[in-house]
């Protein structure tokens, strides 16, 4: 019996420290359940507070002294180190971590939870954590808060200097860009002329001062300037006037480009219609340049439809036929309107609105959009054309022109606003997407090409069909991002507050359309001069449009 219970004991005696040995190596779980930065979760965090408050919570309660040396926030430009005040909370499992002092805003922060970080237990983390951060704009002003009546003045007024200050010394023209030298822009061109005619109504400079740049540009378009069957090309220099190639075939004229300067040196006579001999020389050399466009030529041996461009050397290989819905309505509207050299309203039937198969129809966040692409595309559509056309009760059989620029604005808007790609910065306030430069190049953006790029361009010219939504734009680019993007030729082209890039370039064809359409917004003033040209009245009528401005 004594030996029976000996075995017994030694037996359960064994088994016991087998299972405490076991248990003894069993190491214990400790990972991190979740992560709340200002009560959000996420990996990539963007807009955070500038003074954010960052919860790590844990399977297993921390050693508190392990925290100091293994939880760091690096600014990931200079490396720096953040020094960190941390707190805890749920019996030591959340760990609450903030700045000692506030963060630099529109910056890039790493969190990083390094493995020797211990439980309370001594247990290593499983793994380390590594969150990235992207600080939101500080919400101070960066100007003195002024009327919206002298805010709009002042962009109008510092984005006229594009133009002016910065004409080619030659010609006259509008560089392409301000890092263009000799190179200047046939469309960009266009708007500066507008832009000219703002600058002499808003009293920026006097009428004589406008006039005799116009007379010095006109003098080149019409003496220097080549032409190809009266069509201009995209790209000129601004010195000699000769062709510089916008890409290896398109070398020769490019009929939507010469759109847009004639549809400003229209609106330059109608402005400039004084007896005044300047004024008369003026007139007569905008009509010898606007009769010379062989607009029907551009049909291509008369197929119901324009073409963008022709080359000397390689004729219609660019093959582009210009159909709707695009920035190119300005382009059908003056090939009607033509005393010389007009289309057959089938042209623009088949060839622009496809017989209207340019139509939509689709809603978009509660938005009926009547024409173009899902989501509208870039905001530039609603722009260049609509420097001069009207589009307010603006119809034919396929749209009223002034409901698909509202609708279009106003879905670009709403999608920055919804921000479904989380981008950092997109709101209410910071929103428009159109063609511009962006971090490494320049692209088209809309929403169906989206990387995080604001340009201004694209909320400011849209002021006439958005005012709110336009207005708060500006206060915002102005007062709170005005340190980083306002300067001497007014907003810089783009930026992007996630990739933390600001753009140093400023473009005629982004610029323009910003001076012009505040001014539309505000008087109407080149839209009722444009439309006051009894050349544009006729071959819109003839064409099926109507509006009360015809």
């Amino acid at each position: 019996m004594k030996n029976i219970l000996l075995f017994l004991t030694i037996f359960a005696l064994f088994f016991s420290c087998k299972k405490t040995e076991e248990i003894s190596i069993i190491p214990e779980p400790f990972y991190f359940t979740g992560v709340l930065i200002d009560g959000k979760m996420g990996i990539n965090y963007v807009d955070i507070s500038l003074k954010p408050i960052i919860k790590i919570s844990f399977i297993a309660p921390v050693n508190r002294a392990s925290a100091n040396a293994n939880i760091i926030l690096l600014e990931n430009t200079t490396s720096k180190n953040i020094p960190l005040d941390f707190s805890f909370d749920k019996n030591d499992s959340t760990v609450i971590i903030t700045s000692k002092s506030a963060l630099n805003s529109i910056s890039k922060y790493s969190l990083q939870v390094l493995p020797d970080f211990l439980s309370k237990a001594n247990t290593k983390l499983n793994s380390n954590i590594q969150l990235n951060l992207t600080t939101a704009a500080d919400n101070s002003d960066k100007f003195p808060i002024i009327s919206d009546s002298l805010l709009l003045d002042l962009v109008q007024r510092q984005t006229f200097k594009y133009f002016w200050d910065f004409g080619h010394p030659v010609s006259g023209m509008s560089r392409e860009r301000n890092t263009s030298g000799d190179l200047v822009t046939s469309g960009g061109t266009g708007f500066g002329i507008m832009a000219i005619i703002v600058g002499v109504e808003r009293k920026f400079i006097t009428r004589k001062q406008g006039l005799d740049r116009l007379n010095i540009m006109t003098d080149f378009l019409k003496n220097s300037a080549v032409k190809y069957h009266g069509a201009f090309p995209h790209w000129l220099n601004g010195a000699t006037g000769a062709t510089i190639p916008f890409s290896t075939k398109d070398d020769g004229a490019d009929l939507v480009e010469t759109s847009y300067l004639i549809q400003g040196l229209l609106t330059a006579r109608q402005y400039f219609n004084g007896n005044d001999a300047n004024e008369i020389n003026l007139k007569n050399k905008i009509n010898d340049l606007w009769n010379a466009v062989e607009w029907n030529w551009f049909t291509k041996n008369n197929e119901n439809t324009l073409y963008w461009h022709w080359s000397p050397k390689y004729n219609w290989d660019m093959n582009f036929k210009l159909s709707g819905w695009n920035e190119a309505l300005i382009t059908y509207v003056l090939a009607e309107s033509s005393p010389n050299f007009f289309i057959s309203k089938t042209v623009y039937d088949e060839g622009w609105a496809r017989n209207g198969q340019m139509k939509n129809g689709k809603q978009f966040y509660g938005i009926t959009l009547p024409l173009g692409s899902d989501l509208g595309g870039p905001l530039f559509f609603a722009h260049y054309s609509f420097l001069g056309i009207n589009p307010n009760g603006l119809t034919d059989s396929y749209a009223n022109y002034g409901t698909q620029n509202v609708a279009h604005s106003l879905i670009n808007y709403n999608y920055c606003k919804a921000n479904p790609k989380k981008f950092s910065g997109y709101s209410e306030n910071c929103w428009g997407l159109t063609a511009s430069d962006e971090k490494n190049g320049y692209s088209a953006h809309e929403p169906n090409n989206d990387n995080g790029t604001i340009s201004p361009t694209a909320a400011l010219s849209s002021m006439p069909y958005t005012p709110k939504e336009s207005m708060q734009a500006l206060r915002f680019f102005y007062y709170k991002l005005g340190d980083k993007i306002w300067k001497n030729y007014g907003f810089v082209d783009a930026f992007n507050l996630t990739d933390i890039w600001f753009a140093d370039s400023f473009l005629a064809i982004d610029q323009g359309p910003i001076i012009i359409m505040i001014e539309n917004h505000r008087s109407q003033l080149l839209w009722k001069l444009f439309m006051s040209c009894p050349e544009v009245k006729s071959g819109m009528k003839k064409t099926g449009f109507t509006s009360p401005n015809l």
